[in-house]
């Protein structure tokens, strides 16, 4: 039987450190949001995605691999946001079974007023507590463990 690589002091305290910073971070963050904006995270995730892709459109498989959502998932919550008028749905011209999910006027005006107050509460609550080089060592940091999570 393989022994346990136990955390020592310094991990154990990052690891924990990490966990409860991402949860009150989140948390604190949608808040604002939702109180700001009315906009949930996964609406401001699908808003900005669409208002950043060309066309302001996206399909709605490849929309659900960048959110890491199912595509049940994301068709559920894409019906929710046509309800209140942000996306629309199409048929793909070249995939009978597939969707294009495509920004409304509304979807734009909703991401355009949101966005600012997004940026300004992440910044009042996570970058305002940071110094440039903790930024640049969280940054490196990331981006080590998203390229060994995604290239196994």
């Amino acid at each position: 039987m393989v022994q346990p690589r136990w955390l020592d002091e310094t991990e154990d305290r990052a690891w924990r450190g990490y966990r409860q910073m991402f949860l009150l971070l989140n948390a604190q963050v949608n808040r604002d949001m939702a109180h700001e904006s009315g906009l949930s995270e996964p609406d401001y995730d699908v808003l900005s995605t669409l208002a950043e892709s060309k066309n302001h459109r996206y399909r709605l498989k490849k929309l659900a691999e960048r959110m890491m959502w199912s595509q049940s998932r994301l068709s559920h919550h894409v019906t929710r946001m046509q309800q209140r008028g942000l996306v629309t749905r199409e048929e793909c011209a070249d995939d009978a079974r597939g969707a294009t999910i495509v920004l409304t006027k509304a979807g734009r005006k909703a991401i355009e007023a949101a966005a600012p107050l997004h940026v300004e509460s992440v910044r009042r609550h996570f970058f305002d507590h940071l110094t440039r080089e903790q930024v640049e060592v969280l940054g490196d940091a990331t981006h080590a463990v998203v390229k060994a999570l995604t290239s196994s």
